[in-house]
């Protein structure tokens, strides 16, 4: 008779799928209350005694149930994230970092994407929500977060980022928007420029409308009157966003350098910059992959975003760990990146 190689011994039928620590401690000779001490890392449990246990466990394929583990504590051990766009690099470090300071206290993120529609904003917050959620980070796309109300009060840690809440009073954690446009502002005038062009995002959004006012500050500070054809503000798509800068450029009385109020608008108009005969000056709010590398560099207000998303997450994790704080507004600076000769020439 042929002798038939030998197979790794499997969980038996009477185990079922999915095998409990009953069936480990039956396995392994001992209490349940054994099996739970080494599961969890537990003192009180001899070296041999352990060693059975992890044998019965691997023979078994168990793994422990941290669900029910978190429900008896009243958790999910879970918290959401909704972003504006999942596909903007700005999310990325930022959304990173939020996993990170979740991940160190043993929870796990649930993220998605708003759109930058109110509605789907809401839709998305409450799913997360009655999917139990022990707390939220969101950036906002509405202007009215009343409907947040019953779920804080139920005890959902709430913390926004890059943009306040509407409509009620909550921990948010912003860049300091209105200070890095005046900079970036500033540092243009700085080289003789007077007709600077701002190029920004849809005005019914907190940051588009912070750095509008940090560019008229920074001009209202030169003695600078501002044109209103100097200034554009709505979508970010290409399109819209190319016309605006080719409008200004072409006008009778040009604008001779332009601000960008964030990465989108700012790859745009280095891609019309580069088909340009002359060279136009230009400073863009957040930075940008490769900005460093092109010719001329690209001298940009940088935002931290991954110190957002931890700033944020490690507030959430505060209030999840019975901090009773009144709500925070906390505001992060920005730095002015100046790159080769990517704010020259100079005007004149």
């Amino acid at each position: 008779m042929a002798e038939t190689a030998s197979r790794p011994e499997r969980p038996e039928s009477r185990y079922g799928n999915r095998p409990t620590m009953k069936d480990v401690a039956a396995r392994a000779g001992v209490g349940l209350k054994t099996v739970s001490r080494v599961v969890n890392g537990e003192p009180g449990v001899t070296p041999d005694t352990e060693r059975r246990v992890q044998e019965a466990i691997d023979a078994l394929g168990f793994r422990r149930n941290d669900s029910a583990r978190v429900l008896r504590k009243g958790r999910t051990a879970s918290i959401g994230l909704v972003l504006e766009d999942l596909a903007d690099p700005f999310y990325g470090p930022l959304s990173r970092a939020v996993e990170e300071v979740a991940r160190a206290h043993g929870a796990l993120l649930i993220n998605g994407s708003s759109a930058e529609d109110p509605d789907r904003e809401q839709e998305l917050v409450l799913a997360l929500c009655a999917r139990r959620v022990d707390g939220l980070v969101v950036i906002p796309a509405g202007d009215d977060h009343r409907y947040l109300e019953p779920e804080i009060a139920a005890g959902v840690a709430t913390v926004f980022v890059d943009r306040p809440a509407g409509k009620i009073d909550a921990d948010v954690v912003l860049s300091d928007s209105f200070g890095g446009a005046r900079d970036g502002v500033a540092h243009l005038i700085a080289h003789g420029h007077r007709r600077i062009g701002f190029i920004g995002d849809q005005p019914r959004i907190h940051t588009a409308i912070e750095r509008l006012r940090g560019y008229r500050a920074a001009m209202e500070d030169a003695g600078i009157v501002v044109e209103e054809e100097w200034m554009s503000l709505g979508a970010t798509d290409p399109d819209r966003v190319e016309q605006a800068t080719r409008t200004m450029l072409s006008a009778p009385d040009p604008v001779t350098a332009i601000f960008a109020g964030n990465n989108r608008v700012t790859v745009t108009v280095v891609r019309v910059l580069a088909g340009l005969p002359r060279p136009v000056a230009f400073v863009g709010f957040d930075d940008i992959e490769l900005a460093d590398l092109l010719q001329p560099g690209v001298t940009v207000v940088a935002q931290d975003a991954a110190q957002l998303g931890r700033t944020a997450a490690e507030r959430l994790f505060r209030q999840l760990d019975g901090a009773s704080d009144a709500p925070e507004r906390i505001e992060l600076p920005t730095r002015l990146i100046k790159r080769g000769s990517g704010e020259l020439p100079p005007a004149g």
